[in-house]
């Protein structure tokens, strides 16, 4: 079986490798300015690019469209009348529904469709990761046939019902995830500070949160503009966080102390209450990757951002740990710090606290609420274009860093969830 890949960035390339090397035919395409680069990078392994994707389409028995989910519906419908009669389709979009629409619209009926997401980014070779798979319109035998084919990404395959299902759950693991790494990004940007430079954020509670957040910003902000403003299920999530957030911080700068502890023992009872397999994150592998070393002006941190999130989870009643199954790294972060600070009665006490009574990070926690309000708006009018560039200024805030962050959380990743 042929492999023919539409779109070779970073993820495509990383595909046609991993295809190449298991000894699978493998034909791509880029944009025709990247054809002799392609040609010269590809080659070597076996792989063949093509001037056009209607090429690949019309010679390819698997065809993998790896573009922009803001691109999907304009690609396919440049190449649907050249998809061979019996190819199977899928996409590597990380939302599905804007996928879903556009093969339904464009390509012939007797097309069959299987959904595709790896569920992390070109950094990480595809085995050992994971790999949603979601059968659309597709025979048994013909789904059998494609699993049988992305066995060859030696990645953990996790099948899902259908499109619906995937995109909800992308909505919590990913969308709003990275909503609020980008908003402590936003937050540490417009203070005009490196956090590792401040005392609030020298543990390991804070390495994770910033090593994550340059990890996020490392990537193109397409990735996470599709994933924010074309998933249909996440504005309503983006939203809850916003509003979980703007709640607790006016209890905090009102110092309404029975409320805000009301609130915040409330959801750590709905999202920890009874959960037995949890992540426990250690607190030294996480105080070992500090990009920083200023523990002379160690202080206090509300970890506002945190709070907010198990708040969210609770107001609209998602158990995270139901999403476990379909983590990516950031997320599985994400929810392993958020269940340190919950389940440490001391450490939870000393940080309602701080959010209630110490005045010297409440600057911090203002940059923070602002930038919520940012990101959720954006989101909000999907506003695509201003999300790129405003993700695009924090990224050249934190540039120097990037890689090194990108190097270290990936570490880190290896260290807590081996």
């Amino acid at each position: 079986m042929k492999i023919g890949i539409v779109g070779l960035g970073d993820m495509g390339k990383l595909y046609a490798i991993t295809f190449a090397k298991a000894g699978l035919t493998v034909q791509g395409c880029d944009l025709p300015d990247k054809f002799e680069e392609l040609t010269s990078e590809l080659s070597p392994y076996g792989i063949t690019v093509l001037h056009t994707a209607n090429e690949v389409a019309g010679s390819s028995d698997f065809i993998f469209y790896a573009v922009e989910a803001e691109k999907i519906a304009e690609v396919v419908a440049k190449t649907a009348l050249s998809v061979k009669n019996g190819s199977l389709v899928t996409g590597m979009t990380s939302v599905k529904t804007p996928e879903v629409v556009a093969f339904e619209k464009y390509l012939n009926h007797d097309t069959e469709i299987i959904l595709t997401h790896s569920l992390h980014g070109p950094g990480f070779a595809t085995k050992g990761q994971k790999l949603i798979v979601a059968p659309h319109r597709i025979t048994k035998e013909n789904y059998q046939k494609a699993l049988a084919i992305l066995q060859a990404l030696e990645s953990e395959i996790i099948e899902l019902e259908d499109y619906h299902q995937h995109d909800q759950i992308m909505a919590d693991t990913q969308a709003v995830t990275h909503m609020g790494f980008e908003s402590m990004g936003t937050a540490w940007k417009n203070a005009g500070t490196y956090p590792w430079e401040s005392g609030a954020y020298v543990s390991g509670i804070d390495n994770v949160k910033i090593l994550t957040t340059l990890r996020i910003f490392s990537y193109k902000p397409h990735i996470y503009a599709g994933l924010a403003i074309l998933n249909p299920y996440a504005s309503k999530q983006i939203q809850g966080y916003a509003q979980s957030e703007s709640a607790l911080f006016k209890m905090m700068i009102q110092e309404d102390e029975e409320s805000f502890r009301k609130r915040i023992y409330e959801a750590r009872d709905f999202v920890f209450h009874g959960q037995h397999n949890l992540i426990l994150f250690d607190d030294d592998i996480m105080k070992e990757f500090s990009i920083g070393n200023n523990k002379t002006f160690e202080k206090s941190n509300s970890h506002l951002s945190l709070l907010a999130m198990v708040d969210a989870w609770h107001q609209l009643k998602i158990n995270p740990y139901d999403n476990m199954m379909c983590q990516t790294p950031p997320f599985k972060l994400r929810l392993g710090i958020v269940e340190y600070l919950f389940k440490n009665d001391e450490l939870l006490e000393k940080t309602i606290q701080t959010a209630l009574y110490d005045k010297s990070i409440r600057g911090d926690d203002l940059e923070f609420h602002t930038a919520v309000r940012e990101w959720a708006s954006l989101i909000n009018y999907k506003d695509m274009e201003g999300y790129k560039s405003h993700f695009m200024q924090a990224k050249a805030f934190f540039e120097p860093l990037l890689e090194k962050g990108r190097a270290q959380s990936a570490a880190l990743i290896n260290r807590l969830t081996s």
